[in-house]
């Protein structure tokens, strides 16, 4: 089995799994309890939230845990603006953000709040200056992703920051992707919230958080009690939270070392399929132009994504499937049948072309023997389909 899907989720860590363990059969006490076993439990969930309060470098109150990055993202987006109303009704959107950041903004603008959307050049990059030039007096919120899910894309996450807190905007980030390879220092960035999700960092999934600086008004989405500093109500997943915090912790232990590594598998992996397959064509930023010679390209360590002329994405996808190699046709949130990747088609990919693309993310159990084998069979396989067509 070759697991090439790691931006769809990826497997809990033996270590997280170990941390998580304790509190579904011993320690499983509602961490609101006044008794031995709720204090317990709280103690856990205090625990991973100054973890991860640590790698934020923000205070621990600043940290609401929530179901995963879904409902982090909805919470950011829902919360703030209809806290801050009064201020205005205009919000700011990138054109690549995944469906849990897009259908939020659409519901608002349906009630009738106006939304501009930030378009990308054909790497999928946000200008800065767009978000400056697009900036109201009745702007209230801005949200870019850190990462993009699809064709890993490092949008310049501080740039956008220091302009959004230059003008007093609440500026949201998606760091999902980001979060396992990417620096996450809220006071460098510069954002007002970054949503979490464990599930794409070796964690469980149906675990996530979202970070709001203090001062920054946002309105809680689920009511019914006061967990979480009163933002967002419901009994407490601890091992869940707690299997969020273990991965976050270990995430960051030789981060820069292990996006090296990814680093060299994912070049290897580029060249080897753009140099083996004809018409085959890498979509977002490619580590081989000569303008990234002398920086680093600023891509996801373990991101690529293809567009292989005259196949069709599900089809190769089965057909790999066969074979004990598991990719994707893109973001795995979107519905089979639905519309073409809004972010393929934002930076400028045809229709066409879409249904021709796949998207195959590495992760850290992914070997140099891994990519070898695939580039063995990609090849073959891509040939005599285009041969039966």
């Amino acid at each position: 089995m070759i697991y090439l899907d790691n931006a769809a989720t990826t497997p809990v860590d033996p270590k997280v799994l170990e941390a998580m363990l304790p509190y579904f059969c011993e320690e499983y006490g509602n961490a609101e309890s006044l008794h031995t076993k709720g204090q317990n439990a709280r103690m856990a969930v205090d625990t991973a939230r100054e973890i991860i309060a640590k790698v934020l470098n923000c205070q621990a109150t600043e940290i609401i845990f929530t179901s995963g990055g879904t409902e982090s993202n909805n919470l950011a987006i829902f919360g703030a603006t209809r806290a801050n109303v009064k201020k205005g009704r205009h919000l700011i959107v990138s054109s690549i953000e995944h469906s849990s950041v897009r259908e939020p903004f659409n519901k608002l603008e349906e009630e009738g709040f106006e939304i501009t959307q930030i378009k990308v050049d054909k790497e999928g990059f946000v200008n800065p200056a767009d978000i400056a030039t697009a900036i109201r007096p009745d702007t209230i919120l801005v949200s870019v992703m850190y990462a993009n899910n699809e064709i890993g894309t490092l949008e310049p996450i501080a740039e956008i920051g220091k302009i959004c807190r230059e003008k007093n905007i609440i500026f949201h980030t998606d760091a999902c992707q980001a979060a396992d390879s990417q620096m996450l220092d809220v006071k460098k960035l510069q954002v007002d919230m970054l949503t979490l999700n464990a599930s794409k960092i070796y964690g469980p999934k149906g675990a996530g958080a979202l970070y709001v600086k203090h001062g920054i008004k946002i309105s809680p989405q689920i009511l019914g009690s006061s967990h979480e500093m009163g933002i967002r109500a419901g009994t407490h997943n601890v091992p869940g939270i707690v299997g969020l915090g273990k991965a976050l912790e270990l995430a960051v232990i030789d981060q820069d070392k292990k996006s090296a590594h990814l680093t060299a598998l994912r070049d290897k992996f580029i060249k080897g399929i753009l140099e083996k397959i004809p018409n085959s064509q890498l979509n977002g930023p490619n580590p081989f132009d000569p303008k990234y010679a002398t920086t680093p390209c600023p891509r996801l360590p373990n991101n690529t994504n293809f567009t292989f002329k005259g196949v069709e994405g599900p089809d190769l996808l089965l057909q790999l499937d066969n074979l004990g190699i598991y990719i994707s046709t893109g973001a795995a949130c979107n519905i089979p049948g639905s519309k073409p990747s809004n972010v393929l088609t934002a930076i400028g990919i045809s229709k066409e072309s879409i249904q021709s693309s796949v998207r195959m993310t590495l992760g850290k159990t992914t070997s140099e023997a891994d990519i070898d084998h695939v580039l063995e069979v990609l090849p073959r396989l891509i040939e005599k389909m285009r041969t039966r067509i």
